[in-house]
């Protein structure tokens, strides 16, 4: 549990993908809430362009990008879960440009059409315009690795800010949870930190280990913190990290007692 820092190094590969693949946690989750705005990224977490295959040179780089059937299936199956709790799913592809993409939206079809699951499918780059001006039509979307990387982040920018935002990385028995800004060493130190993101991936955590009742205790506790204006530079607000903690900490004993 906690943003995850790789090294400085040209040479040193990423610590958190790493993890990711060795780990096998194919499914990255992350849940975006604000005012009339409530939908989920699932991210397939070890294929795509972050495969980890490379060839790097001094005239010519080349990675290539991964796209299996169970890879894809498996995500499905994630997403179709939350979906069927939900709305609809949107299945998010490249797949007139790029043909890998053909069987990630065939497969993912297939998958939700089995499942009984109301779904679409829609360009990435039709998807990014849609989350500026329309957020309120995605429900849950599933997606490739880049893509889902990318569109998260700007999901993050829609609803607020990246310190807002938590994650959770799944597999089968194992799971890795972070707020999706990282560890940002820029800010270390300063208090200016926003604490939100990897409090929600707390709660996220929590969920995972069947600890229901505790997980929407501390959702709540952060939704009143927010709503009386308890906010940290990045949101417009003059608080620090620890006030921002404090405040959530204090609403949630409340609930308790």
């Amino acid at each position: 549990m906690g943003a995850i820092t790789t090294p400085p190094d040209p040479n040193y590969r990423s610590v958190l993908l790493r993890l990711r693949r060795a780990l096998d946690l194919y499914a990255n989750i992350r849940p975006f809430q604000s005012h009339d705005l409530d939908f989920i990224i699932v991210r397939e977490n070890t294929e795509g362009l972050y495969s980890g295959v490379e060839e790097v040179g001094v005239e010519e780089s080349r990675t290539l990008r991964v796209i299996t059937r169970r890879g894809s299936e498996r995500i499905a199956e994630a997403a179709c879960d939350l979906a069927a709790r939900r709305r609809r799913l949107t299945i998010i592809h490249k797949s007139n440009v790029l043909r890998s993409d053909r069987l990630f939206l065939q497969t993912c079809r297939e998958v939700a059409e089995r499942r009984g699951i109301l779904y679409e499918d829609m360009l990435v780059d039709a998807a990014a315009y849609n989350l500026v001006t329309n957020p309120q039509r995605f429900d849950v979307l599933v997606t490739t690795n880049l893509f889902g990387d990318i569109l998260s982040d700007e999901a993050a920018g829609v609803i607020g800010s990246l310190g807002l935002c938590a994650s959770a990385n799944l597999g089968k028995s194992r799971a890795l949870f972070e707020p999706i800004h990282g560890s940002a060493p820029d800010i270390a130190g300063k208090g200016i930190a926003n604490p939100v993101g990897a409090i929600r991936s707390a709660a996220m955590m929590m969920r995972w280990l069947g600890e229901l009742e505790a997980a929407g205790r501390m959702e709540e506790a952060v939704k009143k913190a927010l709503s009386a204006g308890v906010r940290t530079p990045d949101l417009g607000g003059r608080c620090s990290t620890s006030e921002v903690t404090g405040a959530v900490t204090g609403y949630l004993m409340a609930e308790e007692s």
